[in-house]
């Protein structure tokens, strides 16, 4: 059942009857409900915990302003006062980007950290732009070819998750995607575990490992044949990361 958190400004579910000990937190472009196999698995015992839709997707409308994730780190930090803090927060992707500002910048809140294919670290240098896009894009600025052609070159040459990002939204991919983390794992009192993929190719399990060197207390754990979407294809690696950080 859809409910409402934080004073009705997030919405997502609920598992568990004990004082929720959980939070949940999804990738870009996806919902809470990607982490069903893993609060709430049929004929387990589910989970004390909250899974929320970020604000932008699900059903949790997205922020009136361009928001960062530390914004988006704020927002959650409401939801947890509502919990039995300190929490385990286990989180996704862009998530995860969310969890270590919530675990860096409110330490009371958070016990423990369970990552999973999130992109805190680059493994490479980012790639320049294409040589026909950084055309256009000066044509574009001197005022000789217009907005249309400007976006279709924005969708042709950008990622999957930037062309399909529209309105506010697009400039919160285009702001979350720049930041650096460097300093602020580092700053993560809380233990973490990093359960990765090792079929990752969005977010290598390199990334897992020069994450892992940054934070202050970390582990990694691979996981053979699967990719991105852990919280789908091993639910169950997940939940035992989990179970081990709760009390």
């Amino acid at each position: 059942m859809l409910r409402s958190f934080a004073g009705g400004t997030l919405f997502g579910a609920r598992t568990g009857e004990g004082p929720p000990a959980v939070l949940a937190l999804h990738g870009w472009a996806r919902t809470h409900r990607d982490f069903d196999a893993v609060l709430a698995p049929p004929g387990r015992r589910p989970l004390d915990a909250i899974a929320v839709d970020l604000p932008g997707f699900g059903a949790t409308p997205p922020p009136a302003a361009v928001w960062g994730s530390d914004a988006y780190a704020d927002r959650v930090a409401e939801v947890v006062t509502e919990m039995a803090a300190p929490v385990v927060v286990l989180a996704h992707s862009f998530g995860g980007r969310v969890a270590v500002h919530l675990a860096a910048s409110r330490p009371d809140l958070v016990r423990g950290l369970v990552l999973t294919g999130v992109p805190l670290v680059r493994a490479r240098p980012p790639a320049r732009p294409a040589r026909r896009f950084r055309v256009v894009r000066a044509l574009h600025r001197a005022g000789l070819l217009g907005e249309e052609r400007m976006e279709a070159a924005r969708r042709h040459h950008g990622s999957a998750d930037y062309a399909a990002a529209e309105g506010i939204m697009r400039a919160v991919f285009v702001q979350t995607v720049q930041e650096d983390y460097s300093a602020l794992l580092a700053a993560v009192t809380s233990p973490v575990s990093l359960v990765w993929g090792a079929d990752d190719t969005t977010v290598p399990p390199a990334v897992a490992e020069a994450a892992a060197a940054r934070f202050r207390q970390a582990e990694v754990t691979l996981c053979p044949g699967v990719g991105h979407l852990l919280p789908l294809a091993a639910p169950d690696e997940l939940r035992a990361a989990v179970e081990r950080h709760l009390p």
